[in-house]
């Protein structure tokens, strides 16, 4: 393999679309003296309803992808931001608790209920957070957990996983070190040099990295950051072409131009060096996870599949980079939980951009 053109397969990092509507609002006229009807709203794709969202982060409880509407659902408490959501082209909802009740929940769990093995984020479909305990939360740690999430009423529920939350480090081919296997997410240029992005956890194991086993070094972690966040930053050795490519283990790729924020209800692939690719929704954002080695917060919550060594894999949306792998439970044969790194908040701190 050429180590001066590796494809970005062997990074994850997150992306933001572009906004086309070209839907109108369609009025009808019953009778000379008959009020209009409520405007239509607009059919959308994924990534169009990603970017319409990013409209919608003030004054509004939370907003959603309905994929087989095609439509952004956004909540709202009152009737001046209903009608400046169904304005956008989007559909009011209302709902009982705001983003501001949901993240003084959040906030109590952080600071009652921080045990390892748990997690929890806002879902909006459910206008709720959802806090998830895995099987090796028991005992006084599960009689505590349940004691803290009863106290937060309705605003809060909770759900047992059979897995255990670990990142998704192991062994195998993908990008090497001395001690980890881990996938790369999405190359990237930070002052006209080129980079990849990987997950925090992989940085902090591995200094060097080659593309096989016991091979020479393709590149140098240079920064980590785990556990709080979870993304890390490797120079590549020498310069050369390293284009934003994803695998698509089918012997084709996919072409990252942009990073963008997910959406609750989006469709997403992943690509990773354990599982290859596959497909999922996002199910949760601002995501609190609670692994062994330390709380990671503000992730992205989805069912999408994943097994130790996609530690670090891309997480896509078309041409959109959303989010790299950090860990969750399960495996690709039973399904489970799946948490990822926003890529956007990584470019962001190391001041690079998608190359």
């Amino acid at each position: 393999m050429n180590h001066r053109r590796i494809p970005s397969r062997r990074i994850v990092v997150a992306g933001a679309g572009a906004l086309a509507l070209a839907a109108t609002a369609t009025l009808t006229l019953a009778s000379a003296h008959a009020a209009p009807a409520t405007p239509t709203v607009a059919k959308l794709t994924s990534a169009a309803a990603t970017t319409l969202a990013s409209q919608f982060k003030t004054g509004t409880a939370g907003a959603y992808y309905d994929s087989q509407a095609k439509k952004l659902v956004v909540n709202v408490v009152s009737e001046t931001a209903a009608k400046a959501v169904r304005a956008k082209g989007a559909e009011a909802r209302f709902v009982t608790h705001t983003l501001a009740q949901l993240d003084s929940a959040r906030q109590t769990l952080k600071s009652k209920a921080t045990i390892p093995g748990t997690s929890w984020g806002i879902d909006p479909v459910g206008n709720k957070v959802v806090v998830t305990a895995d099987r090796t939360v028991k005992g006084a740690a599960l009689d505590r957990l349940a004691k803290v999430t009863k106290s937060l009423g309705d605003r809060v529920e909770l759900r047992h996983s059979k897995g255990t939350f670990t990142p998704f480090i192991g062994g195998g081919d993908a990008i090497w070190g001395s001690s980890a296997r881990c996938s790369l997410g999405f190359n990237v240029v930070k002052d006209g040099q080129p980079y990849f992005l990987t997950a925090g956890h992989c940085g902090n194991a591995v200094k060097s990295w080659s593309d096989k086993q016991g091979g020479s070094e393709i590149a140098t972690t240079e920064d980590s950051k785990f556990p709080g966040d979870d993304y890390s930053l490797a120079k590549y050795t020498g310069g050369g072409e390293h284009p934003s490519e994803v695998d698509l283990y089918n012997g084709s790729t996919q072409k990252i131009t942009k990073a963008a924020d997910a959406t609750v209800g989006e469709k997403v692939q992943r690509s990773g060096s354990t599982t290859q690719v596959h497909d999922g929704t996002v199910k949760a954002l601002n995501a609190s996870v609670n692994y062994q080695e330390g709380t990671v917060e503000g992730l992205i919550q989805t069912d999408v599949c994943a097994e130790p060594g996609d530690s670090g894999g891309a997480l896509f949306d078309g041409e959109s980079a959303i989010g790299l792998t950090s860990g969750g439970s399960g495996d690709c044969s039973a399904g489970g939980e799946t948490f990822f790194q926003p890529v956007p908040e990584a470019l962001k701190a190391y001041g690079a951009q998608i190359g």
